[in-house]
């Protein structure tokens, strides 16, 4: 859809060639018939330069393209104005890329999901400061195979984890009967404060819809809204808290095996290939059972005490909740895993409703003016 747009901006960019081409005298365009004069055919030539700009923009730089596409859009119309009898069709062009920069500024601007999730990425990564370097001493009192699985994730001999930032895309659907949306997804995790940031940008049919999970402190929150205008998800409360200290504990396990060196932690070897763990932060302790194959890689993740939302988030169901994972690979000095599913297993059946592929991670990311000094 983006794509599209970009070509149709492109498109109504290079027609306004065509004015000033005439206005500039550089051809004769039979198509407009009133004359046009050199001030006006300079005008034409900015808005066709700026339409292009923005089509750019709306890939390479969306976060502002929408303040860029304004401006185009107020001198199109002016350029319009000058030669109203033949070219007044190009408003409805205009129109479309006006109902366009609304969304984006809404998608984008300082009020959007995104803008929220940017500060407190922002705010996080402020406070962070370098952290000693993960030792084998810090994993003696582990059980053997969580040893063995830090140690392959390559984390031993770098600094202990304080954040991670990610990126994914994948398929997500609401429940066992649910048609399947694709997403992307960024998420910033930090462990000295815990803290989980979730950012999801989904579509289904040609609707985006829009996903902000933001747990800081003791406190979490889910909201989603369709086409970054209306809310259709917003819930919070203790079940949310729980719901999302699973999913905590999760990324921990599954993206920052270096932290689970956590004294929040504790550990019950069931046998060799099989531990379970009790986490507790803010007060609020869960656990979940922790499967690895023969070659030490985790390979599932099963919790109890998730709750999964209502189609509104007004209600949560407990059910256990599971992570399979596959397809390890390397991540620059880290070995993760690379695909991943979430499967509730419901009452009245097992169903997977996440398929996602890590695509991106970094650890102990610097706020940018930090690493300008480093």
């Amino acid at each position: 859809m983006k794509l599209l747009f970009a070509v149709f901006l492109g498109i109504h960019g290079l027609l306004h060639l065509l004015g000033a081409a005439k206005g500039l005298g550089l051809a004769d365009v039979p198509q407009l018939a009133q004359p046009i004069t050199q001030p006006a055919g300079i005008l034409w030539l900015s808005a066709a330069v700026l339409l292009i700009v923005t089509a750019v923009a709306l890939v390479a730089l969306p976060k502002w393209w929408w303040g860029i596409g304004s401006v185009a859009a107020i001198l199109s119309q002016l350029a319009i104005s000058t030669s109203w009898a033949d070219a007044r069709y190009g408003t409805i062009p205009n129109t479309i890329l006006l109902i366009g920069l609304a969304l984006g500024f809404l998608a984008r601007g300082p009020w959007s999901f995104r803008a929220e999730y940017d500060r407190d990425v922002s705010q996080d990564l402020a406070r962070s400061v370098p952290g000693p370097l993960l030792t084998e001493a810090d994993l003696e009192q582990l059980p053997a195979v969580v040893q063995g699985y830090i140690r392959l994730s390559g984390a031993v001999g770098l600094p202990r984890v304080q954040n991670f930032s990610a990126r994914y895309h994948g398929h997500i659907r609401s429940g066992p009967d649910a048609p399947w949306m694709s997403f992307t997804g960024r998420q910033h995790n930090s462990y000295d404060r815990p803290s989980r940031l979730f950012l999801m940008d989904a579509s289904r049919s040609g609707v985006p819809f829009q996903a902000f999970h933001r747990f800081i402190g003791p406190s979490a929150t889910m909201r989603v809204k369709v086409a970054s205008v209306a809310t259709v998800v917003e819930t919070e409360g203790p079940e949310m808290d729980e719901a999302e200290t699973v999913t905590l504990f999760n990324d921990m396990c599954v993206l920052a095996p270096g932290a689970l060196i956590d004294r929040c932690i504790h550990w019950h070897e069931i046998d060799q290939e099989t531990v379970e763990a009790s986490y507790t932060n803010a007060g609020r302790t869960i656990r979940a059972v922790l499967s690895f194959n023969g070659q030490g890689e985790l390979t599932n993740f099963v919790a109890d005490g998730r709750g999964a939302a209502s189609a509104d988030g007004k209600s949560f169901t407990k059910m256990p909740w599971s992570t399979p994972l596959t397809a390890y690979r390397s991540f620059g000095a880290h070995r993760l895993m690379g695909l991943g599913e979430g499967i509730w297993h419901a009452p009245a059946g097992d169903y997977s409703y996440l398929r996602f592929v890590l695509d991106s991670i970094e650890y102990n990311v610097a706020a940018p003016h930090a690493a300008a000094h480093t």
